[in-house]
């Protein structure tokens, strides 16, 4: 279960959906446990492809309360290890799904550099000051969303095909049998098919606890930045951006605002990302770091002041794959999660192919 965050910090993006209130049915023939971005394209998809079959979606507190409401909001067409087989054309997909939702998640691809401090492509605009020169060295397919749009359009479009939407319903337990029985904070469901989609949290009962762990990003965004500001500072061209080697970074524009990411937090446990608070302890310090670090980039950065400072949860599983496979009891079970915070256009397009495997419309892929 996830319990009410202490202090995860104001995100630049906010999320204005909140699921009607519906009596909790004894059966569907799908349930989906978590409302972020996995669950809620999974539980649109499934009423897409399969419009009179039921369906009922999860989540412990309001919709996109975890990782996928606290993203960064980078969007990226490979894993965090890279290409993986059978993945196929991540960003194609995720642009139809969305498309196909009609979801508005002021999407926009104009690609994203690859940043470094050798080899840097001579027409490079990004010429930092960081632990050496950090430059652009290549340039690779993406963009970027506004994070509460798509939440919010994920699950308006779940809800208006007739997928019921469970808030403050955390999961506790499944006993699994011909079908799942799922028992939560609003009762006691009895599913044919489950999708798990917790990621970062309820490693227990996704079966990851063993071989996963969770973790807490950081986040901070400038003020609205001019255009010769952006122009001076390489983003004009307005393309997101992480680095392939050490001090680690990744950034993006937000209307005129630069976001800035770096730095983790370990908690040890799960259920103690629920504890952080981002202006207190280590998250505070790798925030304060981040800041001069910032600061120290470019002379045009050198007094810009910072509006937005923020963290949410990833989960980094065995070599930084995705974890996209059947429960150990049940071929009637999926779990789907474990992005190591690459997940933004995976998430939604592995969540829709959950979907497709639940119906029997297609294969798990062959990387698990």
């Amino acid at each position: 279960m996830l319990l009410a965050m202490k202090n995860w910090g104001n995100r630049p993006w906010t999320i204005d959906f909140h699921a009607t209130k519906r009596e909790l049915p004894r059966f569907v023939d799908f349930a989906v446990v978590g409302g972020g971005f996995t669950g809620l394209a999974a539980a649109a998809w499934l009423k897409h492809l399969a419009p009179r079959k039921s369906v009922a979606l999860f989540e412990s507190e309001s919709l996109g309360a975890g990782s996928s409401g606290h993203t960064g909001g980078v969007v990226l067409a490979e894993t965090a290890t890279g290409d993986l087989p059978g993945l196929g054309d991540v960003l194609a997909g995720y642009q139809n799904i969305l498309r196909t939702l009609d979801v508005q998640a002021d999407l926009s691809l104009p690609g994203v550099y690859e940043l470094g401090r050798t080899a840097p492509l001579p027409d490079s605009p990004i010429r930092w000051d960081d632990s050496g020169e950090l430059c652009a060295t290549k340039a690779v397919p993406g963009g970027t969303i506004d994070a509460g749009k798509t939440v919010s359009g994920l699950a308006r479009a779940a809800e208006r095909s007739g997928a019921l939407l469970f808030e403050h319903a955390a999961v506790d337990n499944a006993a699994f049998t011909q079908s799942v029985e799922l028992r939560s904070k609003v009762g006691i469901l009895t599913a044919h098919h489950v999708l798990f989609a917790t990621n970062a949290f309820s490693l227990e009962l996704t079966h990851l606890d063993k071989r996963a762990q969770s973790a807490f990003t950081l986040a901070i965004a400038t003020e609205p930045l001019s255009p010769s500001v952006l122009s001076e500072i390489g983003l004009a061209e307005r393309k997101p951006f992480y680095t392939v080697d050490l001090p680690y970074l990744w950034g993006r524009l937000f209307g005129d605002s630069v976001i800035f990411g770096s730095g983790l937090v370990f908690p040890g446990d799960w259920r103690k990302l629920a504890e952080i608070d981002v202006t207190q302890g280590q998250p505070e310090g790798l925030l304060a770091l981040l800041q001069k670090r910032i600061h120290g980039f470019h002379p045009a950065l050198r007094n810009v002041n910072f509006t937005h400072r923020w963290g949410g949860p990833i989960c980094i599983a065995e070599e930084w794959k995705p974890v996209f496979e059947f429960r150990r009891e049940s071929r009637n079970a999926i779990i789907l999660g474990a992005y190591s915070g690459h997940g933004v256009a995976q998430s939604v397009y592995l969540g829709a192919w959950a979907a497709e495997v639940l119906l029997g419309k297609r294969e798990l892929p062959s990387w698990k």
